[in-house]
């Protein structure tokens, strides 16, 4: 693979940090000059504390979409299916607009699992971006044809995690 080919990262798995690795890959590339574009496939229009760090901060370098609807088991498929179709329009468009040098599609993983967006669209879009391009994928059960065509995947498993016990999502900790 040559310096110049873009990678495809995919942090996947049942445990907490899929979201905060990709923001984490973000910053790498914003403190190295990249622009960044991320994308938010599932979750709802408040920003998480990560999102408002990296968007207030660096307004010039790194562009923030909210494309979801929040938790997607709490509303009817359609109203779920129109916005991820809407977020996924955005994703084509920014993909190939050859503007950003790193883009993070958060959340990415359920397009496909909750049959809203057919993988091998996802996959053609992918072989098509601009060569430079890097892509972050964030989500749970990544599907065999996306590890496939990644060149790097993490699988983040829970060991122990606070909801177990009965602790809420806590500001600056979970959002």
């Amino acid at each position: 693979m040559a310096a110049t080919q873009g990678l495809v990262i995919i942090n996947t798995g049942h445990g907490k940090g899929k979201t905060t690795a990709a923001f984490g890959q973000a910053l790498r590339a914003i403190g190295q000059g990249l622009q960044v574009c991320i994308i938010q496939f599932i979750k709802g229009t408040a920003k998480s504390g990560e999102a408002l760090a990296l968007s207030d901060t660096f307004p010039g370098q790194v562009a923030l979409h909210l494309a979801g609807t929040g938790f997607t088991w709490q509303q009817d498929k359609e109203t779920v299916k129109k916005a991820a179709v809407a977020g996924w329009q955005l994703a084509r468009k920014e993909i190939m607009s050859d503007a950003y040098d790193l883009i993070v599609l958060d959340e990415l993983t359920y397009l496909i699992t909750l049959d809203l967006v057919p993988e091998e669209e996802i996959l053609a879009l992918f072989q098509a971006r601009p060569q430079r391009l890097h892509l972050v994928i964030t989500g749970r059960d990544a599907t065999q044809g996306l590890i496939e065509f990644a060149d790097l995947v993490t699988e983040m498993r829970v060991i122990k995690h606070p909801f177990q016990k009965g602790v809420k999502a806590r500001k600056g900790i979970e959002f």
